[in-house]
């Protein structure tokens, strides 16, 4: 098991976005993230159903989750689940520059320089409030910590868990 949460992300490169439009109604996507200063960040065209679903409801969650052909049992995949209020940063701004370097080094200049290009790209953060990890079966965590990186065992009673009837 991973010992922190950045030690379970490291591999990862893109996570699920799960947003509510106008109607209320759930909408889940994916996207490319990078994680700065224990905050979570996206790189979004604006013609995407999410970067609206984002800017009109703040609140969103989004999941991170260990590849089928990595896990061994279908049933306990290693999975977090963050909620999250969002913010869609401004264009052309120092933290915008720092952010997108960021993007640099992880998945490459040209895609993210293209990406810039294009003008209807903008970050959105995700700032997290809670959190809950399930690495298998009996190994559920509450995400805690100052930065909501650590693992905390969740308490059991007799008359819930896997082993209750």
């Amino acid at each position: 098991m991973a010992k922190n949460l950045n030690e379970f992300l490291e591999p990862l490169k893109s996570l699920t976005i799960s947003s509510l439009d106008d109607k209320g109604h759930p909408f889940s996507s994916y996207a490319p993230f990078v994680k700065y200063n224990n905050k979570y960040y996206v790189y979004l065209s604006l013609m995407a159903k999410h970067s609206s679903n984002l800017t009109q409801n703040k609140i969103a969650s989004i999941f991170f989750c260990e590849d089928e052909q990595d896990c061994k049992n279908i049933f306990a995949k290693k999975r977090v689940s963050i909620q999250c209020e969002t913010l869609k940063l401004e264009q052309d701004t120092q933290e915008e520059q720092e952010i997108l370097n960021e993007f640099r080094v992880k998945f490459g200049k040209d895609m993210v320089d293209m990406l810039k290009k294009m003008g209807d790209f903008y970050l959105f953060e995700f700032t997290p409030f809670y959190g809950e990890a399930v690495f298998g079966f009996g190994q559920a965590y509450n995400l805690g910590g100052e930065n909501f990186e650590e693992f905390v065992q969740r308490a059991t009673t007799s008359s819930s868990g896997h082993g209750s009837k």
